[in-house]
């Protein structure tokens, strides 16, 4: 799997994952994608972000979660 979009620079966002060298962070735009449920207004208020980089952030955040597992209050429990 390649993630050719997604880089580290110590001197940049002190080194924190971004999208190709922007000051956009990957934590950002998982974010963001929380934030802005229509893609349409988030490209709109961020038009430097790409389709692709939504996609790869999204895979280099996966990379990272581990199979744990979470106890949630019964309050946070939903019916499906």
């Amino acid at each position: 799997m390649k993630l050719d979009r997604i880089t580290s620079n110590q001197t940049r966002m002190n080194g924190q994952p971004c999208i190709c060298n922007l000051r956009l962070t990957v934590r950002r735009v998982i974010e963001l994608l929380a934030t802005y449920p229509d893609r349409q207004e988030l490209y709109r208020e961020f038009p430097e972000l790409e389709e692709e980089d939504i996609r790869q952030a999204l895979i280099y955040a996966s990379t990272y979660m581990d199979d744990r597992i979470v106890e949630l209050s019964p309050n946070n429990e939903t019916a499906a």
